[in-house]
């Protein structure tokens, strides 16, 4: 029995290349040969896990508006969750793919926290890192809502969030990198962020040229999915078209 709902929130099928742009991509009209060689095929995909106390975002998406309105805002309605009742927001990074909608500007206000009653955890390492490092994979003056805001927890190194969430700092995608399982009534749901975005990069081994130690990446997709096995895991992989979520 599942005592944690899960529930994908599809930004779409995007292609990426070397220019780090993402480019919507619609098998029925598309074809992947028409796109800049080296491009790869990705889902954009948060998801929310409700818990017995918490409305829990994984990562916010690409911050991309509909009609005016934010896309993640639309998706959480559609699924009959209001902004205002997430809880807790667990990033993996800052990777613009990611954190593109961490926060929302209107009328010339500023920027400020896209769910204003939800706590936002982040390493400090990775904010100082994505202020630091920039475009093309960060976007700096999407970040800076995340400075000096009473809503976001800045983690140091790994740690455990109310006694249920456990967070690691893994560097391997990128240097601050971090992964969470969230654990209840014997339940374990994995968020490995870009270091465990696909299924079938969980089955092979592979280096992906993409990540900041691509060996160090290998080895742990080849350790959670060992692990996850054993202690039956639900996994979450954000950029899989096909399988997003996988329970052993």
């Amino acid at each position: 029995m599942n005592f944690m709902k899960i529930i994908q929130l599809s930004e779409g099928t995007f292609t990426i290349d070397k220019t780090k742009h993402f480019i919507p991509f619609d098998e029925n009209e598309h074809n992947l040969k028409d796109r800049p060689s080296g491009s790869l095929l990705v889902e954009i995909q948060p998801f929310v896990v409700i818990t017995s106390r918490d409305i829990i975002l994984l990562d916010t998406g690409l911050g991309f508006e509909k009609n005016g309105t934010l896309q993640l805002h639309q998706n959480l309605m559609n699924v009959g969750i209001n902004p205002s009742e997430v809880t807790k927001v667990l990033m993996s990074h800052l990777h613009k793919d990611h954190a593109g909608a961490v926060g929302i500007e209107r009328d010339g206000l500023g920027a400020r926290l896209s769910l204003p009653n939800a706590k936002y955890y982040v390493q400090r390492t990775e904010l100082v890192y994505a202020f630091e490092k920039g475009a093309p994979s960060f976007i700096p003056e999407e970040l800076e809502c995340l400075q000096n805001n009473e809503q976001v927890v800045l983690l140091e190194g790994s740690g455990i969030i109310d006694e249920y969430i456990r967070y690691e700092v893994s560097g391997a995608h990128s240097p601050h990198h971090q992964v969470f399982w969230i654990e209840e009534a014997g339940e374990i749901i994995f968020f490995g962020g870009d270091e465990a975005p696909q299924l079938q990069q969980m089955k092979h081994r592979f280096v992906a040229k993409y990540d900041y130690n691509g060996k160090k990446a290998m080895e742990l997709r080849q350790q959670w999915w060992e692990q996850g096995a054993r202690e039956k895991w639900t996994f979450l992989f954000y950029h899989d078209v096909k399988h997003p979520v996988w329970q052993f």
